[in-house]
């Protein structure tokens, strides 16, 4: 059973079809956690990114992971509704195979430093068990009600 399923996920999260990249979060801690996205043929970015050689965009891998680690920072926070998660810096980003429809893509994100407002993150993503990609980042909280007055 996961610790969370795509309900929870999306009380926590913003995003939402086609851009919500988490579908459900198999293990969580103060400063771990782990998360699943299911990669199907269904995707939108296949119909142009390699069709005749569908691979999941790199970017997007990076975006699941961010949204796995933006669900750890988010579900600690009793005032998370008023809050955003921003990516603010992506570093030592590594991308060794390609991720294909039918990949079950299993993101593990690890808290390296966390202030106030920002947490540094590293993380990995594999597919059966093989590293698919590596990134490590920060996220940057942000008022909800800020970001929309600017």
């Amino acid at each position: 059973m996961p610790v969370m399923d795509i309900q929870r996920i999306q009380d926590i999260l913003p995003h939402r079809y086609p851009f919500l990249l988490v579908d459900r979060i198999e293990e969580i801690e103060a400063e771990r956690i782990v998360g699943i996205k299911n990669v199907t043929i269904n995707e939108p970015f296949f119909t142009g990114h390699f069709p005749d050689f569908p691979v999941m965009p790199g970017v997007l891998i990076v975006e699941a992971m961010a949204q796995v680690a933006g669900v750890l920072v988010l579900s600690q926070m009793e005032d998370r509704a008023s809050k955003l998660v921003l990516l603010a810096a992506v570093e030592e980003a590594k991308f060794r195979k390609p991720v294909r429809p039918g990949d079950q893509l299993r993101i593990e994100m690890k808290v390296v430093r966390r202030k106030a407002t920002i947490a540094k993150m590293s993380g990995v993503a594999t597919v059966d068990g093989v590293v698919v990609a590596e990134a490590t980042m920060m996220c940057k909280l942000a008022d909800r009600a800020a970001d929309k007055a600017e």
